[in-house]
């Protein structure tokens, strides 16, 4: 069963909480947002609010599911976050490796950092690795994730702040774009969208339109919900193949 209003994915799993601004799209993060609201309400993991935590206790909640899932690996932080030390990652690891059942998604802005854990470790079959790109000043990001030897390979442009204009999705498996959403969200414009849909078409990436976000194609404010999902019209949400290489 879905328990993640997150499109691209059906579950969350964060043995890791928290993080800090590395790049532009971290301005109006929405989980730091969250997390300071669960810790207003009490709840017990979010007790040092946003800042980075290892969570000892949940590393094997996905082996408690038996139903597989596609499971987003820290959706409230990044695993490669600098504080995370590459012990704790390797218990992360660990759980993956003995649910071959589940689907993990792994996505970090922290990509170099990334690339030195995998440097000495092999990258499960059953892991999708991505990076977020939110603006051309994260695209050397694409350069790193594009020579890690994994199943798929996917990019997260969201929010997506600003034109990428063409970008080399050599290797590359997955595209997603979405704008942003809340009070002080950055409005999205139609024609960034229509450029990457174009690429992804032509270099034959899967392309995955997630949500206008707070300001519509038409550069009007509204809510997350009257913007919609469709791209002229269009709803576009294309999955790679999910069959395991």
């Amino acid at each position: 069963m879905k328990t993640t209003k997150i499109e691209w994915t059906d579950k969350t799993w964060n043995p890791v909480t928290g993080c800090t601004k590395v790049s532009g799209g971290c301005a109006n993060c929405y989980a730091e947002i969250m997390a300071r609201r669960l810790h207003a309400m009490g709840v017990e993991k979010y007790s040092n609010k946003f800042e980075p935590t290892m969570h000892k206790s949940c590393l094997e909640e996905p082996l408690k599911w038996k139903k597989a899932h596609n499971i987003f690996v820290c959706s409230m932080a990044d695993l490669f976050h600098e504080d995370v030390t590459f012990d704790f990652i390797d218990k992360v690891f660990d759980t993956i490796e003995r649910s071959k059942h589940h689907r993990y998604q792994i996505l970090t802005k922290r990509a170099e950092r990334m690339a030195d854990y995998f440097s000495t470790r092999t990258i499960p079959n059953n892991v999708w690795v991505g990076v977020t790109v939110e603006s051309p000043r994260e695209v050397h990001r694409i350069d790193v994730l594009r020579t890690l030897n994994c199943t798929i390979k996917f990019l997260s442009c969201e929010p997506l702040i600003d034109d990428l204009g063409e970008i080399d999705l050599t290797n590359i498996d997955w595209l997603i774009v979405g704008g942003e959403s809340g009070s002080r969200a950055r409005p999205m414009q139609v024609e960034w969208v229509r450029s990457l849909l174009r690429q992804a078409d032509e270099q034959n990436v899967a392309f995955f339109f997630k949500q206008w976000g707070t300001w519509g194609s038409d550069g009007i404010k509204r809510n997350k919900k009257a913007n919609g999902k469709a791209l002229d019209g269009e709803i576009i949400q294309m999955m790679p193949q999910l069959q395991m290489r």
